[in-house]
């Protein structure tokens, strides 16, 4: 199969955390029962409030055996401004054909956050 270069965009996230924040990207599931691999490459969040706001971003494992995790958490960005998530390392998530690993955004504050995750899926 081919490697694909993705982006997968949110916007105005909500507050909710966890397991119940907003699902950004999930690794697709394959045919059959076929695991799917992908690296995250890139995440950016952008405060688009005129005041400073906290986000989170969240690695929604599709085990269910408490392997969930943070990557960022409660992060503070300030007003118009960006924060880089995934700084010049890469994040692999995946899926194993019945359940798939989701890339989960919240924020603080309502409407004030967009979120943008670059991916190669499928390697």
């Amino acid at each position: 199969m081919a490697n694909d270069f993705k982006r997968y965009t949110k916007t105005s996230c909500t507050t909710s955390t966890g397991t119940s924040a907003d699902a950004v990207y999930t690794v697709p599931s394959t045919s059959g029962t076929g695991a799917m691999e992908t690296v995250v490459i890139g995440i950016y969040l952008s405060n688009k409030a005129a005041t400073g706001v906290t986000a989170s971003v969240f690695l929604d494992a599709g085990t269910g055996t408490g392997d969930d995790v943070y990557l960022v958490k409660d992060a503070t960005i300030p007003a118009g401004a960006s924060l880089e998530v995934v700084s010049g390392g890469k994040v692999v998530v995946q899926g194993n054909g019945t359940v798939n690993d989701i890339v989960r955004v919240s924020c603080g504050t309502a409407s004030s956050l967009d979120a943008v995750v670059s991916v190669l899926e499928d390697v």
